[in-house]
């Protein structure tokens, strides 16, 4: 096992030429073929553009034999946070997305030097043996949770520790950041399935190597204060109906597919 086998393995299986490869990473063609003949190796940082274009972790490029599809799965699924920020005293801050800054942080969440220039607050009722980041939510697919709403995530080290039903907060490639409902079916079709809270909205599928970060929200701030009359009408039978109906939705997307393959 060497980084030169896993470049070419993992190049091919994701269906790269040299050139686009090299396009992908920002390098020339010659050095891609370089750096999978072993004659050279990737420099830290370009070792990092490599990693990121082939959806695996920069340890797992360097450590393991991603030839072997078991470490390849493994590799790919650990979602890394790469840079945080601390304050004077050495507690890790709560670093704000406004979502004026959403596409932005899409290429810089790695940056320290992004990371730095975010807003941050901390806030001494949470846990202090998790990083957490606060995301500005816009849109109605989530309502009750008001347009303009701070959810703040919790990181998740991997993506199998999704918990179905819960609501996270998911950088992807494909669609920037989104919070949603999600459903784990990983083990069975190798895929998470994002459920809006507003019905309005569709169920949709995301693959695990479009998957940025993810983070399990677990609180969040408003300036816009809950309406009670809106309250009065949610009963704990529309709150059930409301459930129920998510989880047909997510069953219907499975046999969907499992129709398909």
């Amino acid at each position: 096992m060497s980084i030169a086998d896993n470049i070419k393995h993992l190049r091919k299986k994701a269906g790269f030429t040299q050139e686009q490869f090299a396009n992908e990473v920002g390098i020339k063609r010659s050095l891609v073929g370089a750096y999978e003949e072993g004659r050279a190796e990737p420099r830290l940082q370009t070792l990092t553009s490599i990693a990121k274009v082939l959806s695996v972790s920069v340890d797992g490029l360097i450590n393991q034999d991603l030839t072997n599809e078991e470490n390849f799965e493994k590799a790919r699924e650990k979602i890394r946070i790469l840079s945080v920020t601390v304050d004077s005293e050495d507690r890790e801050n709560i670093e704000l997305v406004p979502s004026k800054a959403a596409a932005g942080y899409l290429n810089g969440f790695s940056d320290p030097e992004y990371i730095a220039e975010l807003p941050k607050f901390r806030l001494p009722i949470l846990p202090h043996n998790a990083t957490y980041r606060a995301f500005e939510i816009n849109g109605d697919s989530m309502t009750p949770l008001a347009s303009g709403s701070i959810v703040i995530g919790k990181y998740v080290e991997s993506i199998r520790d999704v918990r179905s039903g819960k609501t996270y907060v998911l950088i992807t490639r494909q669609d920037g950041i989104v919070y949603k409902r999600v459903f784990n079916y990983l083990e069975e079709k190798g895929k998470l399935f994002l459920v809006s809270d507003n019905k309005s909205y569709s169920p949709y599928e995301v693959d695990p190597v479009d998957v940025e970060e993810i983070w399990e929200a677990i609180a969040y701030i408003s300036i816009q204060f809950p309406d009670p009359d809106a309250a009065d009408e949610i009963t704990l039978e529309k709150l059930t109906g409301i459930v129920l109906n998510l989880q047909k939705d997510v069953n219907k997307i499975k046999k969907g597919h499992l129709k398909n393959d």
